[in-house]
């Protein structure tokens, strides 16, 4: 029987004397990620964008219910003053089902296998395993120290086949000794503001060996031509030290 997650604690408080603040009601749902029925990673927040800014965030919050085949726990993050999103504290399960209901809209997901993605930045390594079997380890090359790759737990956000990446998005000049404009392939987009494993020939040589991206994960052609091929939106994307 399906566990179903309080995600917000109601609020409370005592009557008191005076005006009574008028609800303001919760803007209408403009939509809900991932899609009703998509298969995603096990790593795939639910992302629920309202109409109009919120509010009452609390409130927002207590609409939204999430039902899986396990208890899950987790936490709500507020991108924007529209948008949230529930992170659970753990991987969903694989090849699981997962219901949400906002306010009058029920919708639902499937995840896939667990296809982690382990990035290694002392060890220059980038492993990909699938339901804890060791697909591939692959040299790589992480972010320098001037500019590291972000440790942490991360999810695939989105894939590219080619992307053009201009370091005066994160502030860097093109006349700059770290500027830079190229056009990368295989793109795995890691965060919002701009990390992703990618091909990245130039590099090569130093893959396996030394840091030398501007924090992106480096990987040689072929090895990231694989990881695009293999990846799910919402695959989990781990960096450790």
């Amino acid at each position: 029987m399906a566990a179903i997650a309080a995600l917000a604690a109601a609020g409370s408080g005592n009557p008191a004397t005076g005006a009574v603040a008028v609800p303001v009601p919760t803007p209408a749902v403009a939509s809900v990620l991932p899609a009703n029925g998509s298969v995603v990673g096990v790593a795939h927040p639910v992302v629920v964008s309202f109409s109009a800014p919120v509010t009452d965030r609390r409130a927002a919050e207590r609409s939204i219910r999430i039902s899986s085949p396990h208890n899950m726990t987790g936490r709500f993050e507020w991108i924007n003053s529209i948008v949230v999103q529930w992170v659970p504290d753990r991987y969903w399960p694989p090849h699981a089902r997962i219901s949400v209901a906002v306010q009058e809209l029920t919708e639902g997901f499937e995840t896939g296998d667990e296809l982690l993605g382990v990035a290694s930045i002392s060890a220059h390594t980038f492993t990909v395993s699938r339901n804890g079997e060791v697909l591939r380890t692959m040299p790589a090359s992480m972010g320098k120290p001037s500019r590291p790759t972000p440790i942490g737990s991360f999810h695939a956000m989105s894939k590219e086949r080619t992307v053009v990446m201009d370091s005066r998005t994160i502030g860097i000049p093109l006349n700059s000794s770290d500027g830079y404009l190229i056009t990368a392939h295989y793109a795995v987009r890691v965060t919002s503001s701009g990390v992703y494993v990618h091909s990245a020939p130039w590099s090569v040589n130093s893959q396996g060996y030394a840091n030398v991206s501007h924090g992106c994960i480096n990987l040689s052609p072929d090895n990231a031509a694989w990881y695009f091929n293999a990846v799910t939106i919402g695959d989990p994307i781990e960096v450790v030290g």
